[in-house]
């Protein structure tokens, strides 16, 4: 990353990925501002300054990446050109936070070098922190050089480009698109030729849709962008959908060739099965055999073995009785045993817990206690061990005495074993007595008292105790002990006789167990073979199921799979075909598309990359069961809009379709319905709430009416930006960061007809053309027209239709059924039963389903035949709509949506004339159609437009028909495209482009020898080319005869083309009828009755044109006057007061009129959102918005569309002009027309004024020659005049002429005219209306052809019809002008027909205009080149100084400065175009307007505001300056010309002056007394000196007329001669009195033809220049009204 770079590019051409990856490489901090909805200045200073702290604070260098589609407001840019040039932003940081930075700064200040750092003072901390800036943050910017947006900003801040590195980002070069298309393609599986193939189509497809894309700008004017970004997306999209594809045939193919494999299986098992069956049938018979004789010899054994068991059981039973007997009583010893067991098992238990330490403790006693004595006396009894003898200490008698005896027992190593082994069982009882009768009740014998003398005596104590209680339990059992010895024995004895008798019964059972396994043997056996006969049977069953239900299948799946294995080997080429179609041509429309999909498989096919012979987007991607569903959901059916649904789906970005007609809009809210389709719009206050709460729970949302511009809030969604954050996938919008739905889905539409996305917008988006196609509005208004022509029909077919879908989709649900049943079965198939019945009710379930195809095929058909006699309807209706939408290209007013089309469609089937015969019934709605559209259509024109809308609607039905060839059709509008004619004119009397165009037009099959004809036969061409009316003449030869009524027209747009308009109206006349070229009046009270409450109505505004008065009129008729019609005119502020208005409105039910909204560009969208809010059940039904705008691309389009639409236009032609006025308050008025005092002479006089209203207006069509300036009569100078003639003639007897003409002329009309000129004019005409002849003279004509005159006196309708009868053409006699006016007004109404024709056609290719910067270097060269040195003005007033008696040295000096101050500037500016072409100073936006005009062949406006008035071309222009500058360089060098070029002075009047000055000088006669006399001097005059007085000049053209040079006045000019070369005039100055009384005409002189002017600072106009007296044998207002004046020069 550069210190600071500017990346130029387009968007997507890498400019931000290829910043991240360089600060990422030189590990710089990035950082960028994220632009919210709300993002303003305040946010913008606050990341700036966040950015600028991070950046000085840290020691890690910082980048900051800014777009150019993040400058929200241009003071951004400010803020950066500042930053680029000083390092800060002034003043960004207030005092607290200047302070923080301070005291950051002088922290890491103290840890550098002690020679590094600062002072410490505030400044030099700040300083230090912007030195800081300055070298770690590093300023990346990325520009889109598209528009004129990038040169005026690097105008206004010029450190983008000073403080910058400039990096422009070219498109990328063949070697580039190549590696990358190898290394994303290295793991595609693909074989090393196909690989290098497909790179190679890659390329192709880059290069070839950019070319289209320069092709399709200049044809149709339509913008798409190539950029590296599309080129990844059709890798990636290849990648993904041949991988998609490849699994998908793959996976049909296998189940193809496994349910062929299972049923080919099934076939080969038959026959096996069969013979297998045969086999097993015998060895049946001897198992059921075997089996019967084993059961007889069974049932013999079963009886012995019955016998036996039965003793057995008899002696079981006194076993069993016995046993119980010895049971008994072993249970009552166990009893009493129960008692004494545990004593003695605790005794023993304590026994064990003693140790022999314990027991030596107690033997090494001397003198034991008691207790323990005790104890060892009771062992020793028990052991049978005797006492010793001792004296007793107390009497001294001899006593028994154990212990010791006890001392040697405890002695015995084994003591404590011996107790524990002690015979309990056998204590003899004179012992056990002593024990129970001594011991036992000794008190002091028991173990707790023990346990105090001794631990180990108290276990001995015990153990003595269990003994004697176990003794004495013991001899209680030991009686029952005997018995039950005896007992057991008996028992044993019972046992073993029983065992014996077992043995026996054992044995027995055996060997009957032996015949019952033989027998379950065979009898297993006999199933077995049982199962395999009934196996092998159903298996033959199931196979002739199988192959019967299937067996019909094998052929087309056979078919199926070999055509999937094709298919699989073509996806490489399809698929790619396709992704290009999906990464490239969305934008594109249809014809387009198809033209490149077409030139793309053939270069496939040239480098033998495998693709279908019949490759079809919509065979590759598309899927018929969900195409079908698609269409039910209202997506037309022609294939264009189904390739673009299947676009949306198979792209990995979201669409934003131009969808102008709505179709995508519907098709999307039907498909997504049941999904809970959100639809918003940018204008809604919360749509960024409902656009999070979407995402969140994964509802689709639908962006509808989007402009040029997206939010770029939208961006993270748009790039589909999300990330991981605590294990859920997020996205961040704005400020907040969401959970991201996969089931998410996102959709955008616009409006705009043809809008222009630059590439920032659509790299991120699918773009795609959804315009309507021809044959999907054909299905539609089909589908509409037998709708309401026969209901039952189309409802019987959308029925078939739905079915027909439900059942393909089961077909194919069961079919996949099927297959994924033979695929998924294991084994043999025969063998599974439920296999075999699925496939066989499914199989039957689908010939049920395949035969009501059948049926509703049939009836379908039958249907579709009965719907295609209404075709033709359709097919008319929909040529009409893509007319009408083509005239958005002529006016961006002219649009009209398919919703209003169709609905006028249908009120017209619903309103015109029923008629059994389809046939007669299709010519009647047809011709009903097509007038009530064109009257629909044409109040909404202007009427320039309206014959040109008949023309286009008759030439596009005559196209549709077949009746129109396209190459000629395209030479009437263009004259055909070539070079240098080959061929010499061969006549004077022909113009060049006529004869250019003949040659070309001999080219066309129609015309093959045209050229050849025309230059061998004069006479008969000439005296077409010099007719007046040339659709009278015949062509002549054979070609009259030869070319059909639209090909003469091609002929006469060669030859005449001033003279089309006539032969177009006839053309339109013959082929759709007279009503076609007589436009509807203006009929408000129609199109108030075609509004509704939630139907806006739109006054379309033309200068001059004002509908309120009538709108006034109109709302007090229908009782709206007063408080009940609000009206504001729109502007700055008054947006809250209009919504304020219409809230009111809608509520009560009154009308508004919002007029100017074209000033309002900025409320627009308010209103908009308004008109889309208003809906008829809370909108009062009384309720109107009227709204008045002057043509504007910025007025909402759905308004244009749903809304009625009118001109308020003065009508096109004297006819109509009239007809308006008739119809117009208060003529129209039965009351006022008949209530006048005068009624003959109000009559008479009104229809004057109505003709006078007419002429003055339609005076405009001639320009210059009609008017001086075009003024804006309109129908309130009528209005007035009207009233003021009627309330004059009743209120005198008299005709009170004087007054009504002054207040008429004068005022009401006058009153507009400022230019002296054409108040002479307006006066003249009036003359010709407002006098006594049109009231007393019955024979009193308007024009010299008699056709036109007051009729006589009548009633209104008679007047109305009289009108009616005048031709749709005038002549230029009625407004006494010459036929030639009519030529510049013919040429330019024709060149503005075809023009705006062509708007709608496109503008057609052309060859290339070569290299525009060396163009524009050659052609400036050239001109500088031609351009001589400045004149030398000191040395000129030097040589000709200033002179009493010599005034023209005066003028010619001041000539020289004017000029050198013209010639600097224009050469000033050439060379420093030069220099800003090469780079070596910037191309300011004054440079860039004088490039502009050089190649436009136009003079710069730099050049004109220093310049004199010039209309000519650039070319002509130069040649007049340098005639000019030669013509005073001739003049200092031959001094004062005897003849002046008049022409040739930059200022005339300084000349004029001049001469006035040396007459006044030389005869000292006051030069304010003196005027000019002029006389025109014959050809062969004298000019070798100057006249004695005044001064002879020349350079003038005649213009309206014609010099006469033989009788020296005046006269009609020559027909077809448009001007005429001025003779020399001697200017004579002579006192005013003194100039002689003749007739003449107050001639005007004007520098150029444009005539009009401004009165400049000299007080003089720059355009008109003198009056000149000229000779005239006609009355002077015979020449007013005629135009006539004499120009400087000409506009060539």
């Amino acid at each position: 990353v550069s210190t600071q770079s500017t990346g130029v590019g387009v968007g997507g051409s890498g400019r931000q990925s290829l910043t991240r990856l360089a600060a990422y490489m030189a590990d710089y901090v990035l950082f960028q501002v994220e632009i919210g909805k709300g993002y303003t200045s305040f946010e913008w200073r606050e990341d700036l300054k966040r950015i600028l702290r991070k950046s000085a604070e840290s020691e890690t260098h910082s980048c900051f990446l800014f777009t150019d589609t993040q400058i929200k407001e241009e003071n951004f840019l400010e803020d950066i050109n500042n930053l680029l040039n000083a390092g800060e932003v002034p003043n960004i940081f207030p005092q607290d936070e200047k302070q923080e930075i301070q005291d950051a700064m002088r922290k890491i200040d103290k840890t550098r070098d002690k020679s590094k750092q600062t002072d410490g003072t505030p400044l030099g901390l700040f300083n230090m922190f912007i030195d800081r800036v300055r070298d770690q943050l590093h300023i990346v910017l990325a520009m889109s050089p598209i528009g004129g947006a990038f040169r005026t900003r690097l105008r206004k801040f010029p450190s983008l480009v000073n403080c910058c590195t400039i990096d422009w980002f070219q498109a990328w070069p063949e070697d580039a698109l190549e590696i990358v298309a190898q290394r994303f393609l290295e793991d595609v599986e693909l074989s090393d030729e196909h690989r290098n193939g497909v790179v190679e189509i890659c390329k192709n497809f880059h290069e070839s849709t950019r070319m289209l894309s320069e092709k399709f700008q200049r044809e149709v004017n339509r913008h798409n962008y190539v950029t590296p970004t599309s080129y990844l997306e059709l890798i990636y999209t290849y990648k993904n959908l041949l991988g998609k594809c490849r699994d998908k045939v793959a996976y049909q193919k296998k189940r193809y060739t496994v349910g062929l494999e299972k049923l080919d299986s099934a076939r080969s098992q038959v026959s096996q099965m069969q013979s297998d069956l045969q086999a097993l049938q015998p060895q049946l018979v001897v198992a059921s055999k075997e089996v019967d004789e084993i059961m007889v010899v069974i049932e013999r054994d079963s009886i012995e073995v019955a016998k036996t068991e039965k003793i057995v059981k008899a002696e079981e039973v006194v076993a069993n009785e016995q046993a119980a007997v010895a049971k008994g009583i072993k249970d009552e010893c166990d009893a009493d045993l129960a008692e004494a067991i545990p004593i003695l098992e605790s005794a023993l238990a304590a026994l064990n817990t003693l140790t022999p330490s314990d027991i030596t403790i107690v033997k090494s006693m001397k003198s034991p206690p008691p207790g323990v004595r005790l104890v060892m006396e009771s062992i020793c009894i028990l052991k049978g061990i005797k006492p010793e003898r001792v004296n007793d200490p107390a009497t001294g008698k001899k006593m028994d005495d154990f212990w010791k005896p006890s001392q040697k027992v405890l002695g015995d190593m084994k003591f404590l074993q011996s107790l524990r082994e002690y015979d309990k069982d056998n204590v003899s009882p004179p012992i056990i007595k002593k024990i129970r009768n001594t011991y036992i009740p000794n008190p002091e014998f028991v173990p707790e008292k023990i346990r105090q003398a001794s631990n180990a005596a108290e276990g001995l104590c015990k153990w003595v105790r269990a003994i004697e209680a176990y003794d004495r339990v013991a001899k209680v059992v030991a009686p029952k002990k005997a018995a039950l010895a005896i007992a057991e024995s008996k028992f044993a004895e019972a046992q073993k006789s029983l065992n014996a008798k077992r043995a026996m019964l054992k044995e027995v059972q055996d060997k009957l167990q032996m015949l019952r396994d033989k027998f379950e043997e065979n009898t297993k056996k006999k199933e077995d073979l049982e199962v395999q006969v009934d196996m092998c049977t159903k298996k033959l069953n199931r196979a002739e199921k199988l192959i019967g239900g299937l067996g019909g299948e094998q052929d087309r799946w056979q078919t199926a799979a070999t055509e999937l294995a094709s298919q699989y080997i073509n996806l490489t080429g399809d698929v790619l075909v396709s992704s290009g179609v999906v990464a490239y041509l969305g934008a594109f429309t249809s014809v387009y598309r198809e033209a490149q999909v077409q030139d793309w498989l053939k270069a496939c096919k040239e480098i033998n990359l495998p693709c279908d012979a019949d490759f079809s987007v919509i065979t590759t991607l598309g899927d018929p069961v969900k195409i079908r569903s698609w269409n039910i959901f209202a997506l037309p059916t022609d294939n264009f809009s189904v390739e673009n649904a299947i676009v949306i789906t198979n792209s990995r970005r979201w669409p934003l379709m131009i969808d102008p007609q709505g179709q995508a809009n519907k098709w999307i809210k039907n498909m997504e319905k049941s999904s809970n389709l959100h639809t918003i719009k940018l204008t809604d206050a919360d749509y960024v709430r409902t656009l999070e709460n979407c995402i969140q729970f994964g509802t689709p949302v639908l962006l509808e009416d989007v402009g040029e511009d997206l939010d770029p809030l939208l961006e993270p969604i748009l790039l589909k930006q999300t990330f991981k954050q605590g294990g859920a996938i997020c996205i961040r919008l704005g400020d907040a960061t969401i959970e991201y739905s996969r089931d998410f889905r996102f959709y955008i539409t616009t409006k705009l007809r043809n809008p222009h996305y630059l590439p920032e917008t659509s790299v991120k988006v699918t773009l795609l053309n959804f315009m309507i196609t021809p044959e999907g509005l054909e299905d539609q208004l089909l589908g509409i027209v037998v709708a309401r022509e026969k209901p039952e029909l189309e409802e019987e077919r959308n029925e078939l239709i739905i079915q027909s879908a439900n059942n393909q989709k089961q077909l194919k649900e069961i079919e996949d059924k099927i297959l994924e049943v033979l695929s998924s079965s294991e084994g043999n198939i025969l063998e599974d039963e439920t296999a075999i019945q699925v496939l066989s009710s499914s199989k039957v379930l689908a010939n049920e389903i395949s035969e009501k195809q059948e049926i509703a095929a049939v009836t379908e058909k039958k249907i579709n035949e009965t719907r295609q006699e209404y075709l033709p309807i359709a097919v008319h209706s929909s040529v009409l709509f893509f007319t009408i939408s083509d005239l958005a290209a002529i006016d961006p007013m002219y649009q009209y949506s398919l919703p209003w089309y169709i609905n006028l469609f249908i009120s017209a089937i619903d309103n015109s004339e029923p008629n059994d015969d389809i046939s007669k019934r299709l010519v009647i709605l047809t011709d009903y159609f097509t007038e009530l559209l064109y009257r629909n259509i044409c109040r909404s024109l202007f009427e320039k437009d309206k014959l040109l809308f008949s023309f286009l609607m008759c030439c596009n039905i005559m196209k549709n028909k077949g009746n129109m060839n396209d190459e000629e059709w395209r030479f009437l509008l263009t004259g055909g495209v070539g070079l240098d004619n080959p061929h010499k004119n061969p006549y004077t009397w022909m113009p060049i482009k006529a004869w250019d165009e003949i040659t070309r037009l001999s080219d066309l099959k129609a015309f093959e020898g045209m050229r050849q004809h025309v230059a061998a036969h004069e006479e008969g061409w000439k005296k077409l080319y010099d007719s007046t009316d040339p659709m009278e003449v015949p062509l002549p030869g054979k070609w009259d005869d030869d070319l059909s009524e639209f090909q003469k027209m091609v002929m006469i747009r060669c030859l005449r083309p001033d003279k089309i308009t006539p032969f177009v109206q006839s053309y339109v006349k013959n082929n759709l009828g007279p009503v076609y070229i007589e436009p509807p009046p203006f009929d408000l009270p129609g199109s108030y009755s075609d509004s509704s409450n939630v139907t806006p109505l739109i006054f379309v505004l033309s200068p001059g044109a004002d509908p309120m008065v009538a709108l006034m009129k109109f709302a007090e008729d229908q009782g709206f006057g007063g408080s009940k019609l609000s009206s504001l005119s729109l502007g700055q502020g008054q947006g809250p007061i209009a919504v304020k208005m219409l809230e009111n409105a809608v509520k009560q039910g009154t009308w508004v009129v919002l007029q100017n909204c074209h000033l309002s560009v900025s409320w627009m969208p308010t209103l908009e959102k308004i008109c889309a809010d208003l809906l008829p059940d809370s909108t009062h039904s009384d309720f109107r918005l009227w709204l008045t705008s002057y043509p504007s691309p910025d007025f909402p389009v759905p308004i244009l569309q749903n809304g009625v639409k009118m001109t308020n236009e003065p009508p096109k032609g004297l006819k109509m002009n009239l007809i308006r006025s008739y119809l117009a308050d208060p003529i129209c008025d039965s009351e006022f027309f008949n209530s006048c005092k005068q009624p003959q002479a109000f009559k008479k006089l009104l229809f004057g004024l109505c003709f006078f209203h007419a002429t003055v207006q339609e005076r405009r069509q001639f320009g210059p020659l009609g008017w001086n300036i075009p003024y804006e009569f309109n129908e309130t100078d009528l209005r007035i005049s009207v009233q003021q003639l009627h309330m004059f003639l009743n209120q005198y007897e008299e005709l009170p002429l004087d007054a009504v003409s002054y207040l008429t002329g004068e005022c009401n009309y006058g009153g507009r005219v400022t230019d002296s000129h054409d108040r002479r004019v307006i006066i003249g005409i009036l003359e010709k209306f407002y006098n006594h002849d049109i009231v007393n003279d019955p024979g009193y004509k308007f024009s010299e052809s008699g056709k036109y005159y007051a009729p006589k006196d009548g009633d209104y309708d008679s007047y109305l019809e009289y009108i009616k009868s005048l031709p749709i053409l005038t002549k230029p006699e009625v407004f006494n002008m010459h036929s030639n006016a009519d030529i510049t007004k013919d040429q330019k109404e024709t060149n503005q027909l075809f023009d705006s024709i062509l708007l709608t056609e496109g503008t057609g290719g052309g060859g290339g205009a070569g290299d525009k910067d060396e163009m524009l270097y050659e052609v400036s060269g050239g001109i500088i080149s031609k351009l001589p040195k400045n004149f030398d003005t000191e040395a000129a007033l030097r040589k000709y100084p200033t002179a009493y008696k010599q005034s023209m040295n005066t003028v010619l000096v001041q000539e020289m400065g004017r000029f050198n101050v013209l010639t600097e500037c224009v050469r000033s500016s050439l060379i420093n175009l030069q220099k800003a072409i090469k780079g070596l100073v910037v191309m300011s936006q004054e440079l860039e307007d004088v490039a502009a005009a050089v190649m436009n062949g136009k003079i710069p406006e730099l050049w004109m505001s220093r310049s004199y008035p010039s209309l000519k071309p650039l070319g002509s222009y130069v040649n007049d300056l340098i005639q000019r500058l030669n013509f005073l360089q001739d003049w200092y060098d031959d001094g004062v010309p005897n003849v002046f070029w008049v022409s040739g002075f930059y200022f005339t009047q300084a000349f004029i002056t001049g001469v006035k000055q040396n007459y006044a000088r030389k005869y000292t006669i006051p030069i304010d007394t003196l005027a000019f006399d002029y006389d025109v001097m014959a050809e062969d005059c004298d000019t070798s000196k100057p006249p004695e007085d005044g001064a002879y000049v020349n350079g003038l053209f005649v213009d309206g007329a014609r010099w006469d040079r033989e009788k020296n006045v005046f006269a009609e000019s020559i027909p077809k001669v448009l001007f005429d070369t001025m003779p020399m005039i001697l200017m004579k100055p002579m006192k005013k009195l003194e100039i002689p009384e003749r007739p003449i005409y107050w001639c005007p002189v004007y520098k150029t033809s444009e005539r009009r002017g401004v009165l400049s600072t000299t007080g003089h106009s720059t355009n008109f220049v003198i009056d000149m007296r000229l000779s005239s044998d006609k009355p002077e207002m015979h020449w007013v009204l005629r135009g006539l004046a004499l120009m400087c020069q000409l506009d060539d």
